[in-house]
């Protein structure tokens, strides 16, 4: 059973995380990096993983720092930065990301999102508590499945540039772009939105803590075949899933059926 309280440790050290996340975007001349590498990204992780360790000796897998995989049912999941690229073009609502994993479930998450129109925005939970926090005050979202009318569906960023055919594939809801598929996933879990989207291939990394928080309210995420995506084998921490759909069951189910690429002629990074 996982220590009682843990997670107030976890989210003291992601919100230390996060103030390195906001001081490099805010640096003068803009974040280090280029494409989908930001220098600060490799510099959090070692930060990370040297803290995580404290608190639980255990496996970890980071998107920057690599795997330690021994056969630990427990297992840390990390990406310092999710959104670098958005953070690179600096645009707010990239977020720290960690989860855990125990026996392939997730168990802990923490997306902390330093940066957002709204301000920073941090999302906690962990097996045993029933309800999630906010930025430090329990929240108690509906576990009810969620009408896609009248809510928000939340797409990428890249979104932004076919939004009326964006709206046309979340209909009823209306799309909202934003960084990081780690974020969107964890406002869908405090029922700021029906469901999360990501077209461009995701990774453990980029979704445990999500999938932790959604859990928490009886939420799922599913991938492009409608399965439900799960982290008990090593394959799946090597190839990436190639679309996400974050949420509850019937709002997931009814965004899978739309024809989301044959509608955008694009690449699947929108």
């Amino acid at each position: 059973m996982l220590e009682t309280g843990i997670i107030y440790r976890v989210v003291d050290l992601v919100i230390e995380a996060g103030a390195f996340t906001l001081a490099e975007l805010q640096r003068p001349g803009g974040p280090r990096g280029s494409g989908y590498k930001a220098e600060v990204d490799a510099e959090i992780e070692v930060m990370l993983r040297r803290g995580l360790e404290q608190i639980l000796n255990c496996d970890f897998v980071g998107e920057e720092t690599g795997r330690h995989q021994t056969g630990h049912r427990y297992c840390w999941v990390v990406d310092p930065n999710d959104g670098t690229a958005d953070f690179l073009a600096g645009r707010a609502g990239s977020a720290v990301s960690v989860g855990l994993l125990y026996d392939g479930e997730p168990v802990l998450g923490v997306v902390y999102a330093p940066a957002t129109p709204r301000g920073s925005d941090c999302l906690a939970w962990q097996q045993g508590m029933q309800s999630l926090l906010r930025n430090g005050r329990v929240i108690a979202p509906s576990k009810q499945n969620r009408d896609l009318k009248g809510s928000v569906v939340f797409v990428s960023s890249a979104a932004a540039s076919k939004r009326a055919e964006n709206d046309i594939l979340c209909a009823p809801a209306t799309c909202e772009p934003m960084p990081s598929i780690a974020y969107r996933l964890a406002r869908v879990a405090a029922g700021d939105g029906a469901a999360g989207v990501s077209l461009y291939p995701v990774s453990p990394h980029d979704v445990v803590a999500g999938h932790a928080l959604l859990k928490a309210v009886g939420g799922d995420i599913f991938d492009q075949d409608g399965k439900s995506i799960r982290y008990t084998a090593s394959a799946e921490f090597i190839h990436p899933v190639e679309h996400c759909f974050g949420g509850q069951s019937e709002a997931c189910r009814t965004l899978l059926a739309r024809p989301w690429l044959n509608l955008l002629q694009l690449s699947p990074e929108v």
